[in-house]
């Protein structure tokens, strides 16, 4: 088969361009979160001053915990999936181009969310998480359905994992969304239901 015909390319070099690029949208994003953790005004305050400046922003503090982590969970899962993908074709490219608009976004949702706990910006950051991880799951089942970009024999078992991990940090999300007209501080609490959905799907 020709290279202007064939469905997709094997070549590992392509491969690795699509996750060394992939990782470092991850990493910028990460480092995004940590630069807009900033003290209103620093200048000129005494020891007194500033602790209790620093203590003032702790909405910034857990918000920035709770985006790392989930973050670092997406980054886990995309470098699973692409341990078993072993081809690649336009639609994986872009698909996955989707993921990493989503992850390279999440930076603002966080900040949104540390400046106003209300229910619109919870509602705006559990959305945000929730289609990123609706995106992951299909980007993996698009690879491996049919089998289409990973190995022919890989086991069934391995693919369904594959989708729980991503659908039940989105349905976690999706819950808190929910929960958020009832009690906004109710909704961030569900979210740490996420760290057992992340075992439970391992």
């Amino acid at each position: 088969m020709s290279e202007q015909t064939r469905p997709y390319c094997e070549t590992a070099l392509g491969l690795e361009r699509i996750v060394f690029f992939s990782d470092a949208v991850f990493a910028i994003a990460i480092t995004l979160l940590a630069l807009e953790i900033r003290l209103p005004e620093a200048a000129g305050l005494n020891d007194a001053e500033l602790w209790r400046a620093l203590a003032s922003i702790y909405p910034k503090y857990l918000s920035f915990m709770v985006s790392f982590l989930v973050i670092g969970n997406f980054w886990l899962v995309h470098h699973r999936q692409f341990g078993y993908i072993e081809r690649y074709d336009t639609r994986l490219i872009l698909l996955n181009l989707f993921v990493l608009m989503m992850i390279a976004f999440i930076p603002f949702p966080t900040v949104v969310i540390s400046e106003n706990g209300n229910r619109a910006a919870t509602i705006f950051y559990a959305l945000t998480m929730c289609a990123t991880g609706l995106l992951l799951a299909l980007l993996w089942l698009y690879a491996s359905g049919t089998r289409r970009l990973v190995a022919p024999n890989l086991p069934p078992a391995i693919v369904r994992r594959g989708i729980i991990r991503n659908l039940s940090v989105s349905a976690v999300f999706l819950l808190s969304v929910a929960l958020a007209f009832l009690n906004p501080d109710l909704a961030k609490f569900s979210w740490l239901l996420i760290a057992p959905a992340v075992v439970l799907a391992r």
